[in-house]
């Protein structure tokens, strides 16, 4: 059987994800962002790529993706199951203000992985829509990078190794990390790989 070679790479910054404020799709990245990425891609040209030139690339359609995506030199299709967890009203809110305005919902939120925000998605169904994609692809054979947004990364890590859900919230990804899942079909491995030499 092919392996799949699976790399999930987090967006870089945007100004709601430095102020701690639920992501909007149009969110797109700050100027640190694009300079990280930037800084990124320059830094993988110069080692041979951290990203295979010959891989599929999906994005979610978030505009920080695509950006991120277009900065890292990688022509992404836009796959809409990549997207962020729909935080309904609290869209574009900070935490803050929502610990303030709605204290219990919020809570509630934050220790029942089955509870959403008004209007929005919970994470156990963020883990449901990407945890069929990665079943799909798991069987592909095929080398793909997926720039989407923390929380699917985390999400899409606990389903990858059969972790119970709750678990994601000790999982961080920081803007830019690569995660790096194989499969010979029957189940993933989490790879991790020493910094590039030099």
């Amino acid at each position: 059987m092919t392996a799949t070679s699976l790399r999930l790479v987090a967006h870089a910054h945007t100004a709601a994800l430095r102020r701690a404020r639920f992501g909007a799709p149009n969110d797109g990245l700050d100027e640190g962002g694009r300079r990280a990425a930037h800084a990124q891609a320059h830094a993988g040209a110069g080692r041979g790529g951290p990203l295979g030139v010959n891989d599929t690339v999906q994005s979610s359609p978030a505009a920080a993706a695509t950006q991120t995506a277009e900065l890292l030199g990688l022509l992404a299709t836009v796959d809409a199951v990549l997207a962020d967890c729909d935080y309904g009203d609290w869209t574009g809110r900070s935490f803050e203000e929502i610990a303030t305005e709605q204290p219990q919902a919020l809570r509630e939120w934050m220790s029942d992985v089955d509870r959403a925000p008004p209007g929005g998605e919970s994470v156990a169904s963020v883990r449901d829509r990407v945890g069929r994609w990665l079943d799909e692809r798991r069987a592909a054979g095929q080398r793909i990078i997926a720039v989407t947004h923390p929380l699917v990364i985390r999400v899409a890590l606990v389903h990858a190794l059969d972790l119970p859900l709750a678990t994601y919230r000790q999982l961080d990804v920081e803007p830019l990390a690569i995660v790096r899942l194989t499969s010979q079909g029957a189940r993933w491995q989490l790879r991790l790989s020493p910094p590039p030499a030099g």
